[in-house]
C-alpha cells in the first residue's frame, strides 16, 4: 500500500466528540461545588464572561491562549469580597481542579474509537487543540502520538503554529504529506488549507459552508472515516 499522506492530525471538541453538554455539564457542577463554598454568586451571562475575558486579556496577553489560566482568573474575580486574599488563589486552583476532571467527562461519537484504531494502524496520529482537554486522560489517548493544545503552541488556530509542531514530528515531512480533520471551517479548514495541508470537514451538524474558498471534503459519520481516507488517499 502507498499513500499519499503521512500524517493525520484531530481536533477535539465538536469533532470526536459534542462539545455543548460536556462543558455545560461542567460549568453546572463547578459552580455549585464553588457555591456550596462560598454561598451565591452572580455569574452573569455569556456577555459578562467575554467582556471580563478582555479585561484579563488586556492585563495579560498570554490568557487569550491559555485557557486554563483564564478560567482561574476567572474564578479569582468572581470570589474577591467572598473568601480572604489569601484564599483566593488556592480556591480557585481547586475549583479548576474540579472543572477539568468534569471536562473531561465526554461521550464520544459513535465509531470515533473504530476509525481511530483502524487509522493508527497506517498513520501517524495527532491532536491540535484550542482548548484544554488532555487526550491522554481518555481511553482514545492510546491511538495518538504527540497532542499540541494553544498552551504548548502559544497560539491558537487557524494561525500556524499548532500545525508547524505538528511537523516537526516527523522529519523531512511535507505539509501535502498532512491530513487534518476538524468541524471549524475557520480554526480547522481554513487554518490547515492555508499551509497546504489536505483537510476534511467533520460536519455532522449539516451546516453551510460559508467560506470563500473551496469547499472540503466532508463526512457526517465516523463510521464512514476510514473507508474515506482509504479510497481518497491510497493505493495498492
Amino acid at each position: 500500500m502507498t499513500t499519499e499522506i503521512q500524517m493525520i492530525t484531530f481536533d477535539l471538541d465538536d469533532t470526536l466528540w459534542d462539545n455543548k453538554p460536556t462543558i455545560t455539564n461542567a460549568e453546572v457542577k463547578t459552580r455549585k461545588w464553588i457555591e456550596d463554598r462560598v454561598g451565591a454568586i452572580e455569574w452573569g451571562d455569556l456577555n459578562d464572561f467575554l467582556q471580563l475575558r478582555e479585561t484579563l486579556i488586556r492585563k495579560d496577553k498570554r490568557i487569550a491562549w491559555d485557557i486554563s489560566k483564564l478560567r482561574i482568573e476567572i474564578f479569582k474575580e468572581k470570589f474577591k469580597g467572598l473568601v480572604s486574599a489569601n484564599e483566593i488563589t488556592k480556591l480557585a486552583e481547586e475549583a479548576f481542579s474540579y472543572f477539568l476532571k468534569k471536562r473531561h467527562e465526554i461521550e464520544l461519537f459513535p465509531g470515533v474509537e473504530d476509525a481511530l484504531e483502524v487509522l493508527s494502524k497506517n498513520y501517524m496520529l495527532g491532536v491540535l487543540t484550542n482548548g484544554n482537554a488532555d487526550i491522554y486522560k481518555l481511553s482514545i489517548g492510546k491511538y495518538f502520538e504527540f497532542s499540541i493544545s494553544s498552551l504548548e503552541a502559544q497560539d491558537s488556530k487557524p494561525n500556524k503554529s499548532h500545525f508547524e509542531l505538528a511537523k516537526s514530528h516527523l522529519p523531512n515531512l511535507k505539509y501535502s504529506e498532512m491530513l487534518h480533520i476538524g468541524d471549524h471551517q475557520i480554526n480547522d479548514i481554513f487554518g490547515a488549507h492555508t499551509l497546504g495541508i489536505k483537510v476534511l470537514w467533520f460536519n455532522n451538524i449539516k451546516a453551510l459552508w460559508e467560506q470563500d474558498f473551496e469547499k472540503p471534503d466532508q463526512f457526517y459519520d465516523w463510521h464512514s472515516l476510514a473507508k474515506i481516507i482509504e479510497e481518497k488517499y491510497e493505493s495498492r
